[in-house]
């Protein structure tokens, strides 16, 4: 039998889309234009977007025949009932609300759990989580593992939450300040690291003990699912389905983008025990979103959800995705840029830091590369490092630096081809051999919050 880490995808392509190749002149006119922020980017000035794996996947045939059918009653629509059973099923929870993505979600359940000067303890946060725990008045605490930041470690969990610090911090005189522990599965922030179930059984232990409730952020659960199967003793028999369903029978809730492991352009979900927090979640959810059984999405929407839940935990799909992005990290390493490994599967991410030395984290060397690829080779990615992280005076100067300089190469589901990543890695391949020449760059304005999203940036002199 052939090696299945060799075999092909478990698709074929039925319908494509054109992409741009511009000139280098007109990259570099592009970049210029954006603020030399590659958010500001036009879609259509692009060649290869792993910006980000949010709602950016293709769908399949069954996923647009399941649309189709559509229902897009203002109340009760059939198409509802379908994603509420599927959702149910997966999950296990008996309250589920519809949402129109993740960060919806993550505002409506934070407004409604947490109070001003409480504390939200993760394995990290993400960008918008970060915002809407901020929004909600309370401090956004994360609490990554100590093998986190050891980029080149094979250690096969750093997504983890450090327990120890956990325990302390609910324990000493800061835990009754503590309203949630989120845990981000897989850790996003940190190099798309998965959460051994280890791990999250310790935490609901440690959350049991202390009376605080325990939330997933789930939108890579599917993932994080063939991680654990792939790499923590037990589990290997298990199917994702079942150990993604364990995962939130741990926990007290959820909030997921469905935008990820939803297969959709457009979705999310919390997931609630509770009767009292979701009926005051349902109250703000209807205020804000929608009805609470569309929630802001449409029929269609709902439709391909349901199926994308599916197809979604289809071990054939996830091992096909892993050993892809398992591919693409061999190629890169070989074309002399180190990545944080091991590799996950929704993304890579390059250490900038290393291969710009001669970049000051003020002058932004994860931004700097990000930059350098979409001039060499017209692809576009996201920095997380000092520019996302650092701390700023008030001429938008880096006071405090990040802890790491890293590039994120978020890798959209079923779009792009082995050719498409060969490309990925040859460009990246032609910055090494001269890393000397990527320049750094300086803030012209930046907004308050999530500023990633939309500064300003002009290059440095050469």
């Amino acid at each position: 039998m052939s090696d299945p880490r060799r075999l092909p995808p478990p698709y074929r392509i039925k319908v494509v889309e054109p992409i741009p190749f511009l000139s280098a002149p007109e990259r570099a006119r592009a970049l210029d234009e954006a603020g030399h922020n590659p958010f500001n980017l036009r879609a259509d000035q692009i060649t290869i977007d792993l910006l980000s794996d949010s709602g950016t996947g293709a769908t399949s045939a069954a996923q647009e025949a399941a649309a189709a059918v559509g229902d897009e009653s203002y109340a009760g629509a059939r198409s509802w009932f379908r994603f509420r059973d599927e959702a149910a099923d997966l999950t296990g929870y008996p309250h589920l609300l519809p949402v129109h993505q993740g960060r919806a979600g993550e505002r409506i359940l934070f407004s409604t759990l947490l109070k001003p000067g409480q504390i939200c303890v993760s394995n990290t946060h993400f960008d918008t989580t970060h915002a809407n725990v901020e929004l909600a008045g309370a401090e956004a605490r994360d609490l990554p593992c100590p093998e986190a930041l050891d980029f080149d470690s094979d250690f096969p969990f750093k997504g983890n939450i450090d327990l120890a610090a956990l325990e302390s911090t609910l324990a000493g005189p800061e835990g009754p300040r503590v309203g949630v522990v989120l845990m981000t599965i897989t850790n996003n922030g940190l190099g798309a690291q998965p959460v051994s179930m280890a791990n999250l059984e310790a935490v609901a232990a440690l959350c049991r003990r202390f009376g605080v409730p325990f939330f997933l952020d789930g939108a890579r659960f599917a993932e994080n699912a063939w991680l654990v199967r792939s790499r923590e003793p037990g589990y290997a028999d298990w199917t994702p389905r079942r150990i993604a369903t364990r995962a939130f029978g741990l926990a007290d809730g959820c909030v997921i983008s469905l935008k990820k492991d939803g297969l959709s352009a457009i979705g999310g979900l919390i997931g609630l025990r509770d009767d009292d927090l979701f009926a005051r979640c349902e109250a703000n959810l209807i205020a804000t979103e929608g009805f609470s059984t569309y929630g802001g999405l449409a029929g269609h929407d709902l439709e391909r959800l349901a199926q994308g839940l599916r197809e979604v935990v289809e071990p054939e799909y996830l091992a096909s995705r892993a050993a892809s992005t398992a591919r693409l990290a061999r190629m890169i390493n070989d074309a002399g840029v180190d990545t944080v490994q091991p590799a996950g599967i929704h993304a890579l991410y390059l250490n900038a830091g290393r291969l710009l030395p001669h970049l000051t984290p003020g002058e932004f060397p994860g931004h700097s590369l990000g930059c350098a690829l979409y001039l060499s080779g017209g692809i576009r990615c996201a920095e997380l490092g000092s520019l996302y992280l650092g701390t700023l005076d008030d001429q938008h100067r880096l006071v405090t630096p990040a802890p790491f300089e890293l590039v994120r190469l978020a890798i959209p589901r079923r779009v792009y081809t082995e050719e498409h990543f060969a490309y990925v890695a040859d460009t990246l391949a032609a910055i090494a051999k001269e890393p000397e020449r990527v320049r750094g760059y300086r803030i012209v304005s930046t907004p308050p919050l999530l500023r990633h999203f939309k500064v300003r940036l002009a290059p440095l002199p050469a």
